[in-house]
């Protein structure tokens, strides 16, 4: 009988628990090993693109993910003062790019993902160091408190500060700060009746989205000097900056306690790496090609970057080749919509907001245009999905004709 194949992938979050639903799913005896001592994500809400949710697909989870998510679309861009400058649909953004975008808070998702992992399969307060990347010829090798682990196949999910990518590319610069930090809230807002919304101020932004659950999900950034923190706590910074843009930011600026604002400088990865691999090891998500959160993608290339991995885990070269170009890309585009999000020239804003809401009135698919290689890609493998419709929401569009196959 042919030994299983083995994989340890380091980091419980969401690129390292696709990776490691979808190797399973390919027959690989997976392990998780987490650092922190829960997988309960020290996050916000996600947005899932139909790109990723495609990915999503393939291991069964797609329409669960549907399911559990508010659709997203139904709203648009607006100015502090209220004054939108765009308009979107969601059915329009579904048929647009073969499918909705949706919302849910990460731990949804990651509760999720773990419950398509056999029990024992994610081993908490579990630090894992690569001691060997291995080669043709060897096992990798993973150093951990309770002993060294030989594996046919390392994943390295383990985020922004990688130590994996500095120990596979030590001569890799690593990441640079953006220049702007976030903040994050998820929590009820008794009242909130409100359209999905991002307002884009002088070197600032702030979003406000309702999630399924009731709960609201708001975030912003701002320019900031790196490792800036508030005078008071995070919620006085807050309402300095944004309590007197319209509403409803007032609102869930008031029902939001300090202890719910979570503050993050935003780091990226400036320099691509050479590859997405070494030997027998496999860098995912913010590991490999940390960006900007401004197109809601680090997520979602994360998920793509997982399927792909499962699907040419025999041959990493073939990965590194199929998702170094395509992320390379979507970070420098988050990059330019970054500088264009947080202009802070009087004058270059008036231009882009007299731009973007003519361009809106004129031609409403257009503005849709610059995500659209990036809604729609597709998985390498075939889909899982039930084609069912999502409960609570409109019915998903077929995804346009002489697009359906096509891979990036």
């Amino acid at each position: 009988m042919a030994r299983s194949r083995r994989a340890l992938v380091i980091g419980g979050g969401i690129g390292g628990l696709t990776a490691a639903a979808a190797l399973h799913q390919g027959g690989w005896d997976v392990t998780v090993l987490e650092r922190a001592p829960s997988l309960e994500p020290v996050g916000a809400g996600i947005s899932l693109a139909p790109n990723s949710l495609r990915a999503l697909d393939v291991i069964g989870l797609g329409d669960e993910i549907r399911d559990l998510a508010a659709w997203q679309g139904d709203g648009g861009l607006r100015t502090p003062s209220g004054r939108w400058l765009s308009r979107t649909d969601a059915a329009v953004v579904a048929e647009r790019f073969g499918g909705p975008l949706v919302l849910l808070h990460r731990a949804t998702l990651v509760d999720s993902l773990a419950a398509r992992l056999p029990a024992r399969a994610v081993r908490t307060g579990a630090a894992a160091t690569l001691a060997d990347p291995g080669d043709a010829d060897r096992p990798a090798r993973v150093s951990t408190p309770d002993g060294d682990l030989e594996a046919d196949l390392v994943v390295a999910a383990d985020g922004i500060r990688s130590a994996v990518r500095r120990a596979l590319f030590p001569r890799h610069p690593g990441t640079v700060y953006s220049g702007f930090t976030t903040w994050r809230v998820v929590i009820p807002v008794p009242g909130a009746q409100f359209a999905s919304h991002e307002t884009w101020g002088r070197g600032r932004i702030w979003g406000s989205h309702p999630l399924k659950d009731g709960r609201v999900y708001a975030y912003a950034a701002a320019l900031t000097p790196a490792e800036g923190r508030a005078p008071d706590d995070e919620k006085a910074e807050l309402l300095r900056r944004y309590g007197d843009w319209h509403d409803p930011i007032p609102a869930i600026l008031a029902a939001a306690r300090p202890e719910d604002v979570l503050r993050h400088d935003v780091h990226r990865v400036a320099e691509p790496l050479p590859a997405f691999h070494r030997g027998r090891v496999a860098l995912v998500g913010d590991a490999a090609h940390a960006m900007e959160p401004m197109l809601g993608q680090g997520g979602n290339q994360a998920i793509e970057d997982a399927v792909v991995l499962a699907a040419y885990c025999d041959d990493l070269g073939s990965y590194s080749a199929a998702r170094l170009p395509r992320t390379t890309a979507i970070a420098r585009q988050a990059a330019r919509v970054a500088r264009l999000n947080l202009m802070t020239n009087r004058a270059g804003i008036a231009v882009r907001n007299t731009a973007l809401a003519a361009l809106s009135k004129a031609a409403p698919l257009l503005f849709l245009r610059g995500f659209e290689d990036i809604a729609d890609w597709r998985p390498p493998q075939a889909p899982y999905a039930a084609g069912k419709t999502p409960a609570g929401n409109r019915k998903r569009r077929t995804p346009r004709e002489g697009r359906l196959h096509r891979t990036r």
